[in-house]
């Protein structure tokens, strides 16, 4: 399974890619970083971040979208352009028919550090442990969409297994 994890802004987009084997280990595939600059329009930047999805989404097929959930901010400001660019990711993820989850920065610290109040460095040592790179990946947008991969291979994984067994057990009982 190809999981892209999706850590939205409107400055700086974190997008991370790792493949989750049979034994649920998972490698590192891409990581990467789109930007937009702030002094352009909103629609510009929306466009840009769209087209910057699109193109990763074509070249590494992932099977399911992790993205952070949005989550209440001081700054409204800050909060509108994060709802904003998770909203085309998932309308880009949702163009390709692919199955988006979404994840809330406590759950994805907790699953990558077992600690849900873990700070940005402890994160991204983690990710760069988990996943054996040779360095840690920069800027935090990039090791934050890697932990919202590695969130979904672990946790989503789950989710997705009760749900094929649920679902069987409702052909079974139909029967």
């Amino acid at each position: 399974m190809r999981i892209l994890g999706v850590d939205p802004g409107l400055t700086r987009c974190g997008v991370g890619i790792v493949d989750l084997d049979v034994n649920r280990r998972a490698t590192f595939v891409c990581v990467d970083v789109i930007r937009t600059p702030s002094s352009s329009e909103l629609p510009s930047r929306l466009y840009d971040l769209e087209a910057g999805l699109t193109s990763l989404f074509e070249m590494y097929q992932p099977d399911v979208v992790a993205i952070e959930r949005v989550f209440s901010q001081h700054n409204v400001r800050t909060a509108m352009g994060t709802a904003q660019a998770s909203a085309v990711a998932m309308l880009v993820a949702t163009r390709k028919q692919l199955p988006v989850e979404m994840y809330t920065p406590t759950e994805v610290k907790a699953a990558v550090t077992g600690y849900g109040r873990a700070d940005k460095s402890q994160i991204t040592a983690m990710v760069t442990r988990l996943l054996n790179l040779p360095e840690p990946p920069k800027p935090a947008d990039a090791a934050d969409a890697l932990a919202l991969a590695l969130c979904h291979a672990w946790k989503g994984h789950g989710k997705s297994r009760i749900a094929e067994h649920l679902a069987k057990q409702a052909v079974v009982s139909a029967r």
